[in-house]
């Protein structure tokens, strides 16, 4: 690997970042195939552009990108991008450092929409928030997972380190649990995590299956942790059998309904934390509890006995929110079985880090444009979505080098705190010391087309949307399907 592995608390000296620029942008040259240099230019004009990025035909008015709109189009349709090597060249930069040494991860879900797409291929219906409180819509388009390292302090800094599209064939769960199993083998191949250290921390949000995350990954060194609805329904560990009792043992014991605190016995550990933001944080936390699991879904299946994942239960309550004064309790649930009253604070602690990832989505589409170009190809899409991830990842960079280039309105910003807005701003002029690997085009002439006034006599082909898979086999009827 061609940049430098070395980080440092109060951040890197100029030249040191500078080299590693460098050589990730060497790195990144070599991760493009067929089309790389226009595919490469299209990533610097992205970068450089001060402005937010309304169409893809605007980055070929950037001094930066020599092609015109005709050549971007045809890189992302034709052109190559290694992902395996970029995943590889992410990983391997130095990862945001906590004081404890751990490094936690955000994984979620955001949504390129393409309702008007009828000759896409692999749409599914995305999950969307609408503006009235508790409304959703249900708008077609392509999912994306993205995973990315988090850091402390409140900041809008984030570090995407892998991208998936989820297809209609894909199960969620699934695709999450080999997009972090990947990770983490990609950290701890670039000597980011040691035999020692301590686990890498992954938050995700609701509507993950985190009983069966923590299972698939119970090999690595990894916590999951994320949060449940709630009206959910935990189990604590089985009371010991009795001598000479017949009968099936036991698997579960004592409920624990989310929604009745009638059921709440007393935590085994209990916090309160002063914060500036939300006021005080109270925590409390029951260990070695699990979910009752069934045979549907993703346990549908399973070989053998459904196992039974314990885990660590979290109550945060809070004195208020940004516009909230009522704060609704947050349950939490943490693969590690046992926390101590320092454990169960990191747990909710990165938790509240984790809605970092939601300023690195709306930057990613607001300011570079990553669901602006109108892409017919779901292929040329994903190589869309890792122009703009590699575009960031040089942002990330260089946010030490950049100067503040601030609007008139703009209040100044301190050492260390720009914005990803700002250091964009100021990037072009960093470009200058770079390295361009991209050769210029060579003059040629467009091809003649299509005739004018002749009709297209091949149109494209519609595709439906949502999952297209189905069974070669009916489910087995239940007991009171058959009477």
């Amino acid at each position: 690997m061609a940049f430098i592995m070395s980080w440092r608390e109060n951040g890197d000296a100029p030249g040191e970042a500078l080299e590693r620029l460098a050589g990730f942008r060497r790195e990144l040259y070599w991760c493009l195939g067929m089309r790389r240099d226009a595919l490469f230019e299209a990533c610097d004009a992205l970068a450089c552009r001060p402005g937010r990025v309304l169409m893809l035909a605007e980055l070929c008015l950037e001094p930066e990108c020599r092609r015109g709109h005709g050549g971007l189009y045809d890189a992302l349709n034709c052109g190559e991008v290694r992902v395996a090597r970029l995943r590889r060249a992410l990983a391997a930069l130095p990862l945001p450092a906590w004081g404890d040494g751990r490094v936690r991860l955000a994984c979620d879900v955001s949504n390129w929409l393409r309702p008007d797409a009828e000759t896409s291929r692999e749409r599914l219906f995305c999950h969307c928030y609408a503006r009235g409180k508790g409304n959703a819509q249900m708008i077609p388009g392509w999912p994306y997972s993205l995973v990315a390292a988090l850091e402390p302090g409140r900041t809008s800094w984030t570090l995407p380190l892998d991208a998936v599209r989820l297809g209609p064939e894909d199960d969620a769960t699934e695709v999450t649990a080999a997009q972090l199993r990947d990770v983490v083998t990609r950290i701890i191949a670039a000597g980011q995590w040691r035999e020692g250290d301590p686990d890498v921390l992954a938050v995700l949000d609701s509507g993950y299956d985190l009983t069966r995350l923590s299972w698939l990954l119970a090999d690595l060194p990894l916590e999951i942790a994320g949060r449940l609805r709630s009206d959910r329904v935990m189990y604590f560990p089985a009371p010991p059998r009795a001598p000479g009792a017949n009968g099936r043992p036991s698997r579960h014991g004592a409920p624990f309904r989310l929604g009745e605190p009638a059921t709440w016995p007393d935590p085994a550990a209990a916090t309160r934390t002063e914060t500036s933001r939300y006021g005080t944080a109270e925590a409390r936390a029951w260990p070695r509890l699990h979910q009752q699991l069934a045979r549907r879904a993703g346990w549908e299946d399973h070989e053998g006995e459904l196992p039974v994942v314990e885990g660590t239960l979290i109550r945060l309550q809070v004195d208020h929110l940004p516009g909230c004064r009522d704060a609704d309790p947050v349950w939490l649930w943490s693969s590690r079985a046992v926390a101590t009253a320092e454990e169960v604070n990191r747990t909710w602690q990165a938790f509240l880090r984790r809605f970092d990832i939601e300023h690195t989505f709306r930057f990613l589409k607001q300011q570079l444009g990553w669901t602006r170009p109108k892409l017919r190809d779901p292929a040329a899409a994903d190589r869309w979505t890792w122009l703009v991830i590699a575009a960031y990842a040089q942002l990330f960079i260089a946010r030490d080098l950049a100067a503040d280039v601030r609007l008139p309105w703009q209040q100044p910003c301190p050492p260390g705190r720009l914005t990803p807005s700002r250091v964009r701003r100021g990037f072009r002029r960093i470009r200058e010391d770079l390295p361009v690997p991209a050769s210029a085009p060579k003059p040629s002439r467009p091809g003649p087309g299509r005739p004018a006034g002749s009709k297209n006599q091949r149109p494209a082909t519609r595709h439906d949307v949502g999952k297209t898979v189905k069974r070669e086999e009916p489910k087995t009827k239940t007991l009171r399907q058959t009477g």
